[in-house]
């Protein structure tokens, strides 16, 4: 059994590390990518509600009592979704290549790992389940970050002509 101080630990560094990397993708691509990563956030946390009513996993986050651990959503899964869109948008093989690679990571070990420290347990979803769940996700994000684009391009060029 793991001790409480493990868990409370583990969940504050899963929380707060990945923004200790924020600053070096830049303001401008934060607040690029800031709606995408927001819309993804909703996404999961919806998803974890219906999650938890059909039982199909047990979060036990000391940091996030509750049907939603939100110290997983806003730490490393807002956090990464930036990253890789700073990286990979535009380039979309390149963009779904990363998020099958980094969901089979996000899908198999760290469950895991959660299990393992008492955070996270599957119940009734097989975690191959959830890595297909994740794939999906990142294709539907890619095209709510395409429409943005579009759209904010769009506003620029009005504005343009106007002035």
């Amino acid at each position: 059994m793991v001790k409480h101080k493990t868990k409370i630990a583990f969940s504050l560094a899963i929380l707060i590390f990945p923004w200790l990397t924020v600053p070096f993708m830049g303001k401008r691509n934060f607040i690029r990518f800031l709606p995408v990563a927001s819309f993804t956030n909703l996404f999961l946390s919806v998803f974890s509600l219906f999650c938890y009513r059909k039982k199909w996993w047990i979060t036990n986050n000391p940091l996030s009592p509750g049907p939603i651990d939100f110290t997983y959503i806003l730490g490393p899964y807002f956090v990464a979704t930036l990253w890789i869109f700073k990286i990979t948008f535009g380039n979309f093989p390149k963009y779904l290549l990363t998020n099958i690679l980094l969901d089979i990571i996000n899908a198999f070990p760290l469950p895991y790992i959660g299990k393992k420290l008492g955070i996270v347990k599957f119940k009734k979803m097989k975690h191959s389940t959830w890595y297909f769940i994740c794939v999906f996700l990142s294709i539907i994000i890619y095209g709510f970050q395409f429409v943005v684009e579009k759209t904010i391009k769009k506003a620029n060029h009005h504005d343009e002509i106007m002035n």
